[in-house]
């Protein structure tokens, strides 16, 4: 079967869940009407995660590094920080009301780990998955069917999906890109090249050399830089900015600006909250092969290994710059 033929006998089987449950076609239409990209979902996620891994105070990066007890309770703050989000209603039996129907939410980090209480067989629940080494996520419906759970075997008599009958869950985002954890994802000797410094600072102008190209968020610098003002450790004035350009690098914020050059040069665009870090090298002719962006009167393109570390230019004056909405 091709892909396009996988595609249409999903979608035809979804169709089928939406036409013979009302509430569930009312729950998944306000769900995609409230965050049609998942880029609010996805956002909360990253942010959950990074709120149990409390990187400015603890300098963890690794979910493994969690206690029990955090990871027992991660799913409680998954549901928590949603209900903030989106401002769903509280539930009278489960946790939220999504368009008028009562919705539970249950959050694993193992994929078809949702831990479903007996109370919960017949409504709604709202399953959400998140893995911070695949940098993947989902979030889908499903109608509770006892008949769909595993026999239980723990105290509370929780249960989980079984897994043939997982294709009964009707997707709202599957297999969607969550924001990189950057620390989780570098290479053993990068992580302790970043890491290693005494110096708040100089860890985070390591993070900026090591993570070129990549979009880094701000509890990725949180958490490398480990002091209340650690934005200020990105800008000039003795920030990465400044300690870095004498290297050629360009450090990218959320500025329209900023977003602006990265575009030109062919880079991640940093999102609201985000940074990336890139070297240029100057160059003398235009190259259509090699994309390029003019600042101080002066052509620039994305340093190849060959290109010695150089001067590079100053980013525009954030002073009259302004974020994107």
């Amino acid at each position: 079967m091709s892909k396009s033929d996988v595609s249409a006998a999903v979608n035809m089987h979804s169709q089928v869940f939406l036409q013979e449950d009302p509430e569930l076609a009312a729950v998944y239409a306000r769900l995609g009407q409230l965050d049609p990209t998942g880029q609010r979902f996805a956002a909360v996620l990253r942010d959950t995660i990074d709120q149990l891994l409390n990187g400015e105070i603890t300098g963890r990066y690794d979910w493994k590094d969690l206690f029990k007890t955090e990871k027992t309770h991660a799913g409680t703050i998954v549901e928590i920080n949603l209900q903030r989000e989106f401002r769903f209603d509280d539930g009278v039996d489960m946790d939220y009301q999504i368009a008028g129907f009562d919705v539970d939410c249950k959050y694993s980090q193992s994929f078809g780990g949702w831990m479903i209480p007996p109370e919960a067989v017949g409504h709604l629940c709202l399953l959400v998955w998140a893995d911070d080494y695949q940098s993947r996520w989902s979030a889908g419906l499903l109608r509770i069917d006892r008949a769909w759970l595993n026999t239980g075997t723990n105290r509370d008599k929780k249960l989980t999906v079984k897994a043939e009958h997982r294709n009964k869950i009707l997707w709202l985002w599957h297999n969607a890109e969550l924001p990189e954890n950057i620390l989780l994802h570098l290479s053993p000797a990068d992580q302790e090249a970043v890491c290693s410094p005494k110096s708040g600072q100089a860890r985070l102008n390591e993070l900026f050399r090591r993570a070129q190209n990549r979009r880094i968020g701000r509890n990725v610098v949180r958490t490398v830089a480990q002091q209340k003002d650690y934005m200020k450790r990105v800008r000039g004035n003795g920030g990465s900015r400044s300690a870095l350009r004498d290297e050629g690098f360009l450090i990218m914020g959320d500025y329209i600006s900023h977003q602006d050059i990265a575009r030109r040069l062919q880079l991640p665009v940093p999102q609201e909250g985000e940074f990336v870090s890139a070297r240029v090298a100057a160059v003398v002719t235009e190259d259509a092969a090699r994309p390029h962006i003019i600042l101080g009167g002066q052509r620039w393109a994305l340093a190849r290994p060959e290109d010695l570390p150089a001067r590079g230019p100053l980013l525009p004056d954030l002073r009259a710059a302004q974020r994107a909405e």
